[in-house]
């Protein structure tokens, strides 16, 4: 239906600029030709004039009486405006002439014309008028059609023209939009970019199959994450009824009960994170509009991250040392909180006994930098850009024996997008992570 009317539209357009361009032509070729021959009508009218009055300065009035003139009118005035001679009729009747344009021309300036239209302006009468010596008037005059007159005159030539240039140019359109719409109607848009179509097709092709790429990896993603959360939820629900199914049979002694209800427990947490970080993350997915953004400082949240997670690195034997000065930008303090908490959790979860977690905070031009460094495991060089991965652990083993849910630093990253940040990491495998992120200093308005 659409490729119908789009054929449509190009035939009609080419139709359209066909009939346009054709009625614009004969108008202008009209019009070219009607001034040229009235001009040349009009030379020749001088010409005759001059030499008629020529020869009535010769000869008298007897030359016009005895002439027979059939192109034009000749009429012989006094000086007085009265008519003399007129070879279309009687004198007597004829009204004074002197106000009539060409005769005043002639005479102040020895020659003048003019025209005058009938009153149905189909009809256009040329006057030229000569002054003799004795000042008296010679003037022809003779009928010419008028522009609106010739085009009704050449209106059945017009039309036969017109409607074989019509048939010629419909013809000639119905054959151009199938020729325009036979690569449109072959495109193969399962393969946009394998389409050998029009230069001007190019980017919207490119663009289709990009965006196909996308759905497709976005497809796969989805699928990905549906199986790594149903694997997620899956384990510790197992070890949860695991559990409670060697309680409820009275497989467990007494004095183990107490390690089976932690273990269900912290299982239960374990799930409950999860969950958090999925709830969090589809909320960033969806822009997070509903959250607060106002002038934050970044030192203060810094700070802030530090004191809930003392206790964790404390445990792990981990020290944890804030650096560097207040610096104030944009932004969502929840959503700059969660990347402070994440990066340091990670950096407390996949360090070294004994290691240390270094945060600082200062102005790197105009954007405000946040770095995390740790002295743990460190991060291979060709993982670096899938660590941000949904799901996606660097070291599997670790992960689950700290506790991770693998989706921290997904967080990590969807946070930053909101603030338009930019995100480095430095890491090298046995030699700690720094993973720095640099917010656009913009301030509320």
């Amino acid at each position: 239906m659409k490729r119908s009317i789009l054929r449509r539209s190009i035939f009609l357009s080419i139709s359209g600029t066909v009939i346009i361009v054709l009625a614009a032509v004969m108008i202008l070729v009209t019009a070219v030709l009607y001034r040229y021959f009235s001009s040349v009508q009009q030379s020749g009218m001088k010409m005759e004039t001059e030499l008629i009055a020529k020869a009535v300065e010769d000869e008298g009035i007897s030359f016009i009486e005895r002439l027979e003139e059939e192109n034009y009118r000749i009429t012989y005035i006094r000086s007085d405006g009265s008519v003399l001679y007129d070879s279309a009729g009687e004198t007597d009747a004829m009204q004074n002439h002197l106000d009539r344009e060409e005769v005043r021309q002639a005479m102040k300036e020895g020659y003048g014309e003019s025209y005058r239209y009938s009153d149905t302006l189909l009809e256009r009468r040329n006057y030229s008028a000569k002054k003799l010596p004795d000042g008296s008037i010679i003037r022809l005059s003779s009928g010419h059609l008028t522009l609106l007159s010739l085009i009704l005159t050449m209106m059945p030539y017009a039309a036969a023209i017109g409607l074989s240039s019509l048939l010629m140019s419909l013809l000639l359109a119905s054959r151009l939009s199938v020729s325009i719409m036979r690569p449109l109607n072959g495109l193969n848009l399962d393969h946009p970019e394998d389409n050998q179509a029009y230069e001007e097709l190019q980017p919207l092709l490119e663009r289709i199959g990009s965006q196909q790429k996308q759905l497709k990896q976005a497809e796969q993603m989805r699928r990905e994450f549906t199986a790594n959360v149903s694997h997620e939820l899956k384990t510790p629900l197992h070890s949860i009824s695991g559990y409670a199914e060697l309680l409820r049979n009275g497989l467990v002694k007494s004095e183990d009960a107490a390690m089976f209800y932690d273990r269900i427990y912290s299982e239960a947490q374990r799930m409950i994170v999860l969950v958090e970080d999925i709830i969090r993350l589809s909320h960033l997915d969806e822009g997070a509009a509903d959250l607060l953004w106002e002038n934050v400082d970044l030192y203060e949240l810094a700070e802030k991250n530090l004191d809930i997670l003392r206790g964790e690195a404390e445990a792990a034997h981990i020290s944890m040392e804030l650096s560097g000065e207040h610096v104030k930008l944009y932004g969502c303090a929840q959503l700059i909180s969660s990347i402070i908490y994440n990066l340091c959790d990670n950096a407390i979860k996949y360090n070294k006994e004994a290691g240390c977690v270094r945060i600082w905070v200062e102005r790197a031009g105009t954007d405000a930098l946040l770095s995390v460094s740790d002295t743990g495991i460190g991060i291979p060089r060709e993982e670096h850009d899938r660590i941000f991965e949904r799901f996606y652990r660097v070291d599997k083993s670790r992960s689950k024996a700290v506790g991770g849910t693998g989706l921290g630093l997904s967080i990590v990253k969807h946070a930053a997008m909101l603030h338009q940040a930019r995100i480095e990491i430095e890491s090298q495998p046995g030699r700690g992570t720094k993973i720095s992120v640099l917010f656009p200093q913009k301030k509320k308005e």
